[in-house]
């Protein structure tokens, strides 16, 4: 997702001026040219607005005279196997920016710095409750939350305009606005949802009070068997009975935004930033004009959305960083409130902050502010090392997804799951 980020948010018209500071040659930290230190920075191609970056190293720099920051930029292509070499060689880039799922991977294998006892001075309270998980491993903290992106609902304006459905605020008022539409006309699919679109099922088992994996004493077992899931794929269940997505894909295959969307038909769909930006640009190349509308997946309740997935990154130091004590300070600085509320500016609402406080006002019916009305309430994945082996294909939750979609029982399928997920969480 978030290699994709940002040249889709530039198509939307969320965000310009995105490109990542200083060099491309991948180096290391340590001793820079003369008596001065240099703090190492490595970010991802397109995580670092230029004027924002600039802004933080100016601020650091002034107040460390002769310390320089060299900013390199990376691809996330390659870029696991390229972090665990640079973080076990002797001179690593001072900090780091990591996928928010890959964290606790590093972290398992000593390559992170650990944080705990400076969670005062990043700013640990203020962070966002749902970010910080993916940032802790066993109780200790390895890394500070950067930034997150979440799903909403998108919609035609027309088509809902038409069947006189307006935006819902619950789960109930969403079914029944799509059976609004559905009887309104027959030639409209309500909702494109693919029986594997996981990441929203997700969303549904939070909601629930359950996860796709829970911790058993020393061990880490999946957790798709249990009445929470089952419940959570019921309601899935009913969601995609208005869809005519296949039941045994994903939303990238097709892609809804470029391969199902642009073409017509669709009421609404659930999907991200770039998926929305997407869809307008190949609208827009057909020579038609996009007519969307945003807002927050809905919850059980109108005091709160459903919840959802946050993808996004963290900014880690290195356990064997030549200087250490800087690559915190400039840490503080970068992922501090002060400095976050510029990123979060400078982003235009695209990308939600680590911290609350911090959330740029996006503009009135932007997809950024749906997105920002779910960020209280956003989740991560089961943080343990192994899961990446769980994402890996084939996925066992797709394949669960789908066999209940088929007509399997929930909790037959669940155990099927469970088996697979446990094993493969025990790789790690």
């Amino acid at each position: 997702m978030k290699r994709k980020l940002v040249a889709a948010i530039g198509v939307a018209g969320m965000m310009v001026g995105i490109a990542a500071c200083g060099s491309d040659d991948g180096g290391s930290g340590g001793k820079s040219s003369g008596d001065g230190k240099s703090v190492t920075v490595w970010v991802m191609d397109g995580s670092a607005p230029d004027d924002w970056m600039a802004g933080v190293n100016k601020e650091f720099e002034a107040k460390h005279p002769g310390v320089k920051v060299k900013v390199e930029k990376q691809q996330w292509n390659g870029i696991q196997e390229k972090l665990t070499t640079a973080l076990s060689e002797d001179t690593p880039p001072d900090v780091v920016e990591l996928g928010n799922t890959q964290t606790a991977g590093y972290a398992v294998t000593g390559g992170l710095a650990d944080l705990t006892d400076d969670k005062a001075d990043l700013g640990y309270e203020g962070w966002n409750k749902g970010m910080v998980p993916a940032a802790e491993l066993d109780g200790k903290l390895y890394a500070a939350p950067w930034y997150a992106a979440s799903r909403a609902v998108i919609y035609d304006k027309k088509i809902f305009k038409k069947a006189g459905v307006k935006p819902p605020k619950t789960r109930d008022e969403w079914v029944a606005g799509l059976e609004k539409i559905k009887k309104s006309d027959s030639k409209i699919q309500p909702l494109y949802l693919p029986g594997q679109s996981w990441y929203v099922y997700a969303g549904f088992v939070w909601d629930e009070g359950g996860d796709l994996a829970a911790r058993d004493g020393e061990q880490w077992k999946g957790a798709l068997s249990s009445p929470e899931a089952a419940s959570a794929m019921n309601f899935y269940k009913k969601l995609q009975s208005f869809s005519t997505a296949p039941k045994d894909k994903d939303e990238a295959t097709p892609q809804q935004s470029t391969d199902i969307v642009p073409k017509g038909g669709v009421a609404s769909w659930i999907g991200l930033g770039w998926e929305a930006g997407g869809a307008i640009a190949a609208i827009e190349k057909a020579g038609d004009k996009a007519d969307f509308g945003y807002f927050p997946i809905p919850g059980k309740t109108a005091d709160k959305p459903g919840s959802v997935f946050l993808g996004g990154s963290n900014l880690a130091v290195a356990e064997r960083s030549q200087n250490k004590d800087l690559a915190k300070e400039w840490l503080a600085l970068a992922a501090g409130k002060d400095q976050m509320a510029k990123y979060a500016k400078a982003t235009a609402g695209a990308l939600l902050p680590n911290n609350d406080a911090a959330q740029f006002e996006p503009e009135a019916g932007s997809f950024a502010e749906a997105m920002a009305k779910s960020a209280s309430v956003g989740e991560v994945t089961p943080v343990t090392p192994g899961w990446a082996n769980v994402e890996t294909e084939p996925n066992p939750i797709k394949d669960y997804m789908t066999k209940v979609l088929k007509g399997e029982d929930a909790k037959k399928a669940g155990e099927a799951a469970d088996k697979v997920i446990t094993e493969r969480l025990g790789q790690e």
